[in-house]
C-alpha cells in the first residue's frame, strides 16, 4: 500500500491592526510584510522615485522596489549629451517611466524624459485643440529654425519666429518663449510650433488702436521694415504702412532703396487710411522742405541763377538749379543760332547760367533760357555728336505739356522780358508699379527762323 505524503500547513498571516498592512501576525509572532514594502506597477507606468545616487553615465532611482530603479544618461532628457548633474539633484523626487523590470543583468530600467514626454504630450495634445500657447526654452538652433523643449523636441520654423525675418537665430537659444501648436502628429512624435501666430494675436488688438489713433496729416515716427520696387513699408508698433516711391522725396527716385534703408527710424506723413482693409498710405517727403517752395518764395521770371545740365534729350537740355528742381532748356533758347543737336551746346555736368522765363507753380513747372543770359555764349561742341541728339530711351515720364513739342517760333530779340518758352516739371513723379515707361517724344520741328549772322 502506497503512502500518501500530505505538504506541511502553510502557517495563517493576519495583518495587524493598525499597521497598515505593513506588520504580519503569524502563529502568534510579529513580523514585517515584506510584500506591502513593493510598490505594484508594470511597465509602461509612470512611477515617482527618489534620487539616491549620480554617476556620470546613470541615476539610481529608489521607487520602493525590491532593488532601485536605473536611468541610463540617454533616458534623463530630450536634450542632447546632459550631465546627470546638471538633469537632477540628490535627493529630488522625480517622475519616470518603466522601460524593462528585470533587463538581463537583473535591473529595473527606468526612463526620466520618457515620462515627461507621457505627461507633456498630453498637455500640448489639449493646447492644440483649444488654441492656448504653451512656453518652452530654446533649446537648439538647427537648419531652417529651432528646436523647444516642452518635454517634447518642438520644431519653430524660422519663418514663423517673429513677424519678420529674424537674420540670426541664435539669438533664441535659451530664452524661454511662447508659440502655439500649429501640427501634432503623435505615430511620429512631431511637433510644428508657431511664436508667429502668438504674436500677430498679440498685435491684432493694438493695429485696431493705432488704426482708431491715426488721422490723416498726422505726422508719426515709425521704422522701414521692408523696402520693394514700388516703394517702402514702415512698421508703426505692430502695423505697416506703405510709402509710395513717388512720395519718397521731391527729386525723381529711381529705386527706394536710394533713399532708404532696413531699420532706419523716420518721420512720416499720414495721408490716407482704409480702415476696412486696414491699409494706411505715407509720405515721407510731405515732411521735408519743398524745394518748389523755394524757388517760388524766391525767385522770379528774369532772374538769372548758375546750375547744373542734368540730362540732354533731342528736345532741349534740362538744368538743376536747386536739389530737386530742374527747369527745362528748350532747344531754342540754347544758342541766338540755330541748333539741330542740344549737345552741340551742351552736355550733361556743364555749369551754365540760365534766365528764367517762366514758374508755373500749380504744375511744377520752370523755363529757363541759356541764349537770353546776357555775355554768355557757349562754345558749339562738333566733336563726337551722333545723329540721334536724343537720350530719349531712357527719359523719364515728365508729364510735359504739348506746347513743349510744337514749332518753335521765330526767336525774339534779347531784350523781350516775355516769351513764348515751353515750361518743363520741376521733376517729375514716379510712375505706379506696374505703370508701363511711355515713349518719348519726337524731337522738335526744324525751325524755320534764318540762322543770325
Amino acid at each position: 500500500m502506497e503512502a500518501t505524503l500530505t505538504p506541511p500547513a502553510i502557517p495563517e498571516a493576519r495583518v495587524v491592526e493598525g499597521s497598515d498592512g505593513m506588520l504580519l501576525e503569524i502563529d502568534g509572532k510579529i513580523v514585517p510584510n515584506y510584500d506591502a514594502t513593493i510598490v505594484p506597477f508594470e511597465e509602461g507606468d509612470v512611477v515617482t522615485g527618489k534620487v539616491v545616487r549620480i554617476d556620470k553615465d546613470e541615476v539610481l532611482v529608489d521607487i520602493g522596489y525590491k532593488s532601485e530603479g536605473v536611468i541610463p544618461n540617454n533616458e534623463l532628457s530630450i536634450r542632447k549629451s546632459v550631465d546627470p548633474h546638471e538633469e537632477v539633484e540628490l535627493g529630488e523626487e522625480v517622475d519616470a517611466l518603466v522601460l524593462t523590470k528585470e533587463d538581463q543583468d537583473g535591473r529595473l530600467i527606468l526612463s526620466k524624459k520618457r515620462a515627461r514626454f507621457e505627461r507633456a504630450w498630453r498637455k500640448i495634445e489639449a493646447a492644440a485643440e483649444s488654441g492656448e500657447p504653451v512656453n518652452g526654452a530654446v533649446i537648439e538652433v538647427v537648419k531652417g529654425g529651432l528646436i523647444v523643449d516642452l518635454g517634447v523636441r518642438g520644431f519653430l520654423p524660422a519663418s514663423l519666429v517673429d513677424i519678420r525675418r529674424v537674420p540670426n537665430l541664435d539669438e533664441y537659444l535659451g530664452q524661454t518663449i511662447q508659440t502655439k501648436v500649429i501640427e501634432l502628429n503623435r505615430s511620429r512624435n512631431n511637433v510644428v510650433l508657431s511664436r508667429r501666430a502668438v504674436l500677430e494675436e498679440e498685435r491684432k488688438e493694438q493695429r485696431q488702436a493705432i488704426l482708431e489713433r491715426l488721422q490723416p496729416g498726422l505726422i508719426i515716427e515709425g521704422q522701414i521694415s521692408n523696402i520693394v520696387d514700388f516703394g517702402a513699408f514702415v512698421d508703426l508698433d505692430g502695423i505697416d504702412g506703405l510709402i509710395h516711391i513717388s512720395e519718397l522725396s521731391w527729386s525723381h527716385v529711381n529705386h527706394p532703396s536710394e533713399v532708404l534703408s532696413i531699420g532706419q527710424t523716420v518721420e512720416v506723413k499720414v495721408l490716407d487710411i482704409d480702415r476696412d482693409r486696414q491699409r494706411i498710405s505715407l509720405g515721407l517727403k510731405q515732411t521735408q522742405e519743398d524745394p518748389w517752395q523755394r524757388v517760388v518764395d524766391t525767385y522770379h521770371v528774369g532772374d538769372e541763377l548758375e546750375g547744373q545740365v542734368t540730362k540732354v534729350v533731342a528736345f532741349g537740355a534740362f538744368v538743376e538749379i536747386l536739389e530737386g528742381v530742374e527747369g527745362l532748356v528748350h532747344i531754342s533758347e540754347l544758342a541766338q543760332q540755330h541748333v539741330e543737336n542740344p549737345r552741340e551746346i551742351v552736355q550733361p555736368g556743364d555749369e551754365v547760367k540760365v534766365k528764367i522765363l517762366e514758374i508755373d507753380s500749380e504744375r511744377r513747372r520752370l523755363s529757363l533760357s541759356i541764349k537770353r543770359v546776357e555775355g554768355q555764349v557757349l562754345p558749339r561742341r562738333t566733336e563726337g555728336l551722333t545723329s540721334d541728339a536724343g537720350d530719349l530711351e531712357d527719359m523719364p515720364e515728365l508729364g510735359l505739356s504739348e506746347d513743349v513739342f510744337a514749332e518753335a517760333p521765330a526767336e525774339a530779340p534779347a531784350a523781350e522780358a516775355e516769351t513764348e518758352a515751353p515750361v518743363a516739371e520741376a521733376e517729375p513723379e514716379a510712375e505706379a508699379p506696374t505703370a508701363e515707361e511711355p515713349e518719348a517724344p519726337e524731337a522738335p520741328a526744324e525751325e524755320s527762323a534764318p540762322e543770325e549772322e
